[in-house]
C-alpha cells in the first residue's frame, strides 16, 4: 500500500472527508487529524474490513505559538457540528507544558514524537488537497507493525509505554495480524 493509496482510501470515506472539511473551517495553523483516524482506517483495510471508519476519537492537532485558539471551545464547536464524533483538539505548540517533553517547532515535529510510528501519521487539507503526513514513513503502518518512534525508543520505560498502549487499547484483538516490535 502506498501513500497515494492511503490518501485515496481516506478520500473515499465520506465520514472522514466530512471531518476533514469541518476541521478546515476552523482556520487553524498547521493542522492535521492524526493517530487512529488514519491508522485505524489503514489497519481496517489491511484486515479486509470495508466501509466507514469509526475511530474512538478524532485527534485534531495544530501548531499556534500565539495561543490564539481555545481547544475546549473548538471541541465544543466541532461536537456541535458533527455530534457523533468525539473530538480531541490540542495545540502542539504548548504540549510540552503537560507532556514533559521539549517544546516542538511545528506540528510535524510534534507528530514525529508521538509514541508509535504507525500512530505518528496524519492528514490535512490545509494546502487545498488531501495530504498524508508521516514523518517516519508508512512502512510500519502498512506492515502492521507497532514500533516506538525514536522519541519512545530511548529507554525501557518509554518502550513500556508503547507496549502498555498496545495492550490497553486492545489493538491486537481488533487487528490480529499486528506485530509489536519493541527493539
Amino acid at each position: 500500500m502506498t501513500e497515494e493509496q492511503i490518501v485515496q482510501l481516506i478520500a473515499d470515506d465520506a465520514a472522514m472527508v466530512d471531518a476533514l472539511a469541518l476541521a478546515a473551517t476552523l482556520g487553524l495553523p498547521e493542522w492535521l487529524i492524526g493517530a487512529g483516524f488514519v491508522r485505524g482506517k489503514v489497519w481496517d483495510h489491511l484486515h479486509g474490513r470495508t466501509g466507514a471508519s469509526t475511530p474512538s476519537d478524532i485527534d485534531l492537532v495544530y501548531f499556534d505559538a500565539s495561543e490564539s485558539f481555545d481547544d475546549a471551545a473548538l471541541e465544543t464547536r466541532l461536537s456541535r457540528d458533527l455530534p457523533d464524533l468525539k473530538w480531541d483538539v490540542k495545540n502542539q505548540a504548548v504540549a510540552h507544558r503537560w507532556n514533559g517533553e521539549p517544546a516542538c517547532s511545528s506540528v510535524v515535529d510534534a507528530l514525529a514524537r508521538w509514541p508509535e510510528t504507525a500512530t505518528a501519521v496524519g492528514v490535512t487539507t490545509e494546502r487545498g488537497s488531501l495530504e498524508l503526513i508521516a514523518p517516519h514513513g508508512i512502512a510500519d503502518l502498512v506492515g502492521l507493525i507497532v514500533r516506538p518512534t525514536p522519541a519512545f525508543a530511548t529507554s525501557d520505560a518509554r518502550r513500556e509505554i508503547v507496549r502498555s498502549r498496545f495492550e490497553k487499547k486492545r489493538w491486537h484483538e481488533k487487528w490480529p495480524r499486528l506485530r509489536l516490535a519493541l527493539v
